[in-house]
């Protein structure tokens, strides 16, 4: 157990000096903001560019993984409104904000810095590119436009579709993603003095996107939303691994090294603009607060998930 901590400990340890900064105030929420700016519009796209093109194309498009991690946050997401539409009779907004929170990972600021001390930099990035499409692609569009259609009771689905989907294009990690599947399609390299940029701002995305994840949690509030919290929580940090668990195992021939990489990001806490989006729906401090147990939390849930993982001999040696 003492091997598992000293791999989450240096993690959590990098939090804590995010939260240190902001509340010793040597850092402002707009200079942390601008470091989270840094790490979302550059850091982790050259991270997902240098994951597609150093690695063979049929290495990174793993149907497997892509169908098993995304029918299981499928699942959990399905679970999540069923729970809170079916027995809780929550609004639509309201149940789409709890199933994002409870089934799309933190992968680029968490679940990537995690697996890569786990399994590795270069395994770590190519699962961290799959998962960027299965919850850019899938789970966030889906919430967002079930959310909408719950605020905007007069709009058509294809419209809130629309802005939904091109709020989305935009967005830099996938930008990324396509730069450099387009890089290993037309199998072109990128000059020396490029891709030793790309290679600079990759390796700095970890420890960036952990010290922002910090600063990011200081000042958060927890009174009086811990049903709403716990629940999200418990659905995000321990139904959604089991879901994907069940998926993996529901398969053929599974490869453990797919199953560890899964894992590793379903433990992940929700994804850090959690806070922002359930902002738009009323649910701002359920879901700022739900970042901050979640994050927390998750330094003991990943830790015994690595543990477990290890017991099943899913990881490497060390």
């Amino acid at each position: 157990m003492l091997e598992i901590l000293a791999i989450t400990t240096p993690i959590f340890l990098l939090i804590g000096a995010g939260y240190l900064a902001m509340g010793t105030r040597l850092v402002n929420r707009e200079q942390m903001q601008g470091v989270a700016t840094f790490v979302l519009y550059f850091a982790l796209p050259a991270l997902v560019i240098r994951a597609v093109t150093q690695n063979p194309l049929d290495e990174v498009l793993q149907p497997h993984y892509l169908l098993a991690y995304g029918l299981g946050s499928l699942a959990v997401f399905a679970f999540a409104l069923l729970l809170t539409l079916g027995l809780q009779r929550k609004p639509l907004s309201e149940g789409a904000i709890h199933a994002l929170g409870m089934s799309a990972s933190n992968s680029g600021f968490i679940g990537f810095p995690v697996a890569a001390m786990v399994l590795g930099a270069s395994p770590a990035a190519v699962f961290l590119a799959l998962n960027m499409l299965i919850e850019n692609l899938l789970i966030i569009p889906m919430a967002l436009i079930l959310a909408e259609v719950g605020r905007q009771r007069g709009a058509g689905i294809a419209t809130v579709a629309r802005k939904t989907l091109f709020r989305l294009i935009r967005n830099p990690i996938l930008v990324g993603l396509a730069l450099g599947l387009l890089l290993a399609v037309t199998d072109t390299t990128l000059p020396r003095p490029l891709a030793q940029a790309v290679d600079m701002l990759a390796n700095a995305s970890g420890p960036a996107a952990l010290f922002v994840i910090g600063g990011t949690l200081f000042g958060l509030q927890v009174r009086g939303m811990m049903n709403d919290v716990g629940q999200i929580v418990a659905g995000k940090l321990i139904l959604h691994p089991l879901a994907v668990l069940g998926i993996f195992l529901l398969m053929p021939e599974a490869d453990p090294a797919l199953l560890a990489g899964a894992l590793l990001f379903a433990c992940a806490p929700m994804i850090s603009v959690f806070p922002l989006l359930g902002q738009r729906y009323g649910l701002a401090g359920v879901s700022a607060a739900t970042l901050m147990v979640a994050t927390l939390a998750a330094f003991v849930t990943l830790s015994m998930g690595i543990w477990l993982m290890d017991l099943a001999s899913l990881l490497p040696t060390r």
